[in-house]
Order: structure tokens, then C-alpha cells, then sequence
């Protein structure tokens, strides 16, 4: 074992590559040479939540993916580039050879729309019961992304779709929506009130091989990879919202600078836009690379200094208010667990230290070894893998953050509120 290959922290289970998990269904789409495409997916009959979840690509282990970057960029990596990704929780990543633009289309349109079919079969729903289809993606590949897949597995023309892009914030920010009545554009439509008592798919699909695979930045292409997860809730049935907090604060260095592959007119943070017939964009602002990059890291410390102070002080609220809540409803405080965007381990235990010293506990589970970091699909995958241990009544906490820098932390009660 070499000083890259350090054994991963005690509490992260070691995982084999996702398409050797037993519940995993894999194919070969015939698309470029073919790519395979693994699928599991999930479901909790006492809660009556379901999802998908899963990756396309080759997956490449650590050192593979030293080779493969190598490969990319015609050029070594060194020894003081390389990170201690298994130290960081990551010991696979899932990426692409070389397609075509129409092959990216192609292939990331029948992802999305498998991702959306097997999440509503799940669930036991036909798509064509589906009222609401909200989905974080990062840099999408085409700006109706969200439009094409729905339509493509046969939800409703009706049904509202909306794109969300907030970086690895984008699904959080689309449940937040989904649950909360509180956010959004009035003038253009209530997300929370029109979903309400509604079947509805909510989720990150993100196709980061495409996203980085064209960036130089060595950090990105070591962390990020492709993955998708997608859940199906009923909003205030089986998934109740209970108090929560969206927050953005521009990110004026640029730490963490991200290309905007998505219509934005820079006159604000965040804008809501109608981006076609019952379809809605959710664009954030990024501070963008300047040479046109996809993206560019500052490092691991400018990452750490980017998210976690303000990530704490937003969570730090969000269970203040949490907790006068319960007082309120004289019921008692039962967080189950914190679903959290795998960013890396150190940035996500840190962040646990800190709200520990606030007098704030709750299990902050790893669950993503064989991702790596996929940005907006991290918390549905990792909420996917706690759903089979959860119960009826349990509180959740979900907790999303991204480039930009936006944050949407929020509680959840499964079911309704007694």
C-alpha cells in the first residue's frame, strides 16, 4: 500500500465497485462503444418512499483514475497532485471515453429517463401519475434536459418540471421546493402548494465525466464522477416538511469557480425563470473560471473554508428552529439521522466537530466510497442507502451545499405531522 492509498477512516465501509452490489442492474447502452449503466433501486414500504439510484461509466479505482486523468491531459500526474482520496472517503469514480456531443445528448437523455422510470416504478407508480418532476444538475447538456427525460418515459405534458441549478446543492434545493411553501417565485407558481398531496420525483442526475471531463483543474478530476438519484415522495403524506432555511452567499474569489452551461443574466443570485411550457429554471450564480474552464478548485483548504463556516451556521439555525418547533408541539426532538452532501470526508467531519462544540449531534453516516463526489446526486444516493433502516415518524435532516456558494438545509418528517 502506497502513502496514496492509505486505508479509509474506520467508520467508512469498504466498498467494492457499485456494479458489484447484489441488487444492482446493470446493461451496455448502445451508445459511443457502449457504456454501462447500473440501476439499484430502493424501497421502504412503511414509510412509502422509493427511489433509484446508480452510475454510468467505467469505474476506476484510485489508481486507475491517476492513469486515466494521465491519459486525459497527455501528461504525468506528480506525486505532490495527487490527493489521498481513500483518506477523503473515495475509492471509485465512474467516467467516459470519448464521445461525441450527440453521443453525450443521447446517452445522458436515456440515463435521465431511465434514472425517472425505475424511481416511479418503485414506488408503484406509473408515470403517468407523476405531477411534479424537479431535478438538480449541475451543468446540464442541453437546457430542456429535464423536459426531454420527463417526456421521454411518458410523465404528464401537464406535469411541472423544473431544472435546478445550485451546484452539488441542486436536488436539496428541489426537495426544499417541493416541501416548502415558503420558497420560490409567487409570481410565477407556489412549487410547495401546487405539489402538495401530489406524486412527485425529485432528485440530482449529474453526468460529471462530460462536466470535468474537459477541464484541466487536477483536483476536480481526481474528486468528481458520474451519478444519479432520484425519490419519489407525496408531499405532506408521505414526506412533511417541517422547518428549514435556503441561503446564498457569493463565492467573490471564486474558490470553487463553475461554468455556467445554463442561461443566467447575472443580475442576481438566484433566478426563477420560465424556461418552457411547465417548465421552470432554478439558476444560480457562479463565479466562473476565466479562461472558459468547466471548472477550477483553489484546493482542499479553500474548499474547507468555502463550506464550512457557513455551512454550520445555517445548520446551526435550522435545528434552533427545529427545536423550538418540537417545544411548540410539545413533542420531543428525534432526528434519525443527517443526510449530508458528500463533499469529502474531512470537510463533512469537520463540519460534524464544529456543530458537536454547539451542542448539536445527530449520525452524520458515509455511505459513498464507490461514488466519489457527484455533486447534486450525493444526498438522494445517500438517502437511498439510510431509507431501509427508517421508520414512520422519523425526523430527517438534509443537508445540501454547493459552488456559488449556495446552502438549503431542511427537516423532514417521514409521513405527516401528528
Amino acid at each position: 500500500m502506497n502513502e496514496h492509498e492509505l486505508q479509509l477512516p474506520e467508520e467508512i465501509a469498504v466498498e467494492g465497485p457499485f456494479y458489484e452490489r447484489p441488487n444492482v442492474h446493470r446493461t451496455i447502452l448502445p451508445i459511443g462503444n457502449g457504456v454501462p449503466l447500473g440501476i439499484e433501486t430502493v424501497w421502504n414500504s412503511e414509510v412509502g418512499i422509493g427511489g433509484a439510484y446508480g452510475a454510468w461509466g467505467e469505474p476506476y479505482d484510485n489508481q486507475r483514475l491517476i492513469e486515466w486523468i494521465a491519459a486525459r491531459l497527455g501528461e504525468p500526474i506528480l506525486d505532490e497532485e495527487r490527493m489521498n482520496l481513500a483518506e477523503l472517503g473515495f475509492l471509485y469514480r465512474h467516467h467516459l471515453g470519448a464521445l461525441s456531443p450527440q453521443d453525450h445528448l443521447a446517452l445522458e437523455v436515456e440515463v435521465g429517463a431511465r434514472l425517472l422510470r425505475e424511481a416511479a416504478q418503485a414506488n408503484g407508480w406509473d408515470p403517468g401519475e407523476v405531477e411534479g418532476v424537479l431535478i438538480g444538475v449541475s451543468g446540464p447538456v442541453v437546457d430542456d434536459y429535464v423536459s426531454r427525460i420527463a417526456e421521454r418515459v411518458g410523465i404528464p405534458e401537464h406535469a411541472i418540471k423544473v431544472s435546478v441549478h445550485k451546484a452539488c446543492d441542486g436536488s436539496m434545493g428541489s426537495l426544499h421546493l417541493a416541501l416548502n411553501s415558503e420558497l420560490g417565485a409567487p409570481s410565477l407558481v407556489n412549487l410547495a402548494q401546487r405539489l402538495y398531496g401530489k406524486k412527485v420525483l425529485v432528485g440530482g442526475i449529474e453526468g460529471l465525466s462530460r462536466f470535468v471531463g474537459q477541464a484541466r483543474d487536477k483536483n476536480a478530476l481526481q474528486l468528481f464522477g458520474n451519478g444519479a438519484g432520484v425519490i419519489g415522495v407525496i408531499p405532506g403524506q408521505t414526506m412533511t416538511f417541517l422547518t428549514g432555511k435556503a441561503h446564498e452567499v457569493y463565492d467573490r474569489e471564486g474558490v470553487l469557480a463553475v461554468k455556467m452551461y445554463y442561461p443566467h443574466s447575472r443580475r442576481s443570485l438566484v433566478e426563477i425563470s420560465q424556461a418552457g411550457p411547465g417548465h421552470l429554471r432554478v439558476a444560480g450564480l457562479m463565479n466562473e473560471p476565466r479562461d472558459g474552464a468547466p471548472i477550477e478548485m483553489a484546493g482542499m483548504m479553500g474548499m474547507v473554508k468555502l463550506f464550512v463556516r457557513t455551512g454550520v451556521q445555517v445548520v446551526s439555525e435550522v435545528v434552533e428552529a427545529y427545536r423550538r418547533l418540537m417545544a411548540d408541539l410539545g413533542q420531543p426532538e428525534r432526528i434519525a439521522v443527517a443526510i449530508v452532501h458528500h463533499a469529502n470526508y474531512k470537510i463533512n467531519k469537520l463540519k460534524e466537530k464544529q456543530l458537536v462544540n454547539l451542542g448539536i449531534r445527530f449520525p452524520m453516516p458515509w455511505l459513498l466510497s464507490d461514488f466519489g463526489n457527484v455533486s447534486a446526486a450525493s444526498n438522494m444516493i445517500a438517502f437511498l442507502r439510510q431509507l431501509p433502516k427508517l421508520k414512520l415518524g422519523d425526523h430527517i435532516l438534509f443537508d445540501g451545499f454547493g459552488a456559488g456558494t449556495y446552502y438549503d438545509v431542511l427537516v423532514v418528517a417521514l409521513g405527516g405531522v401528528s
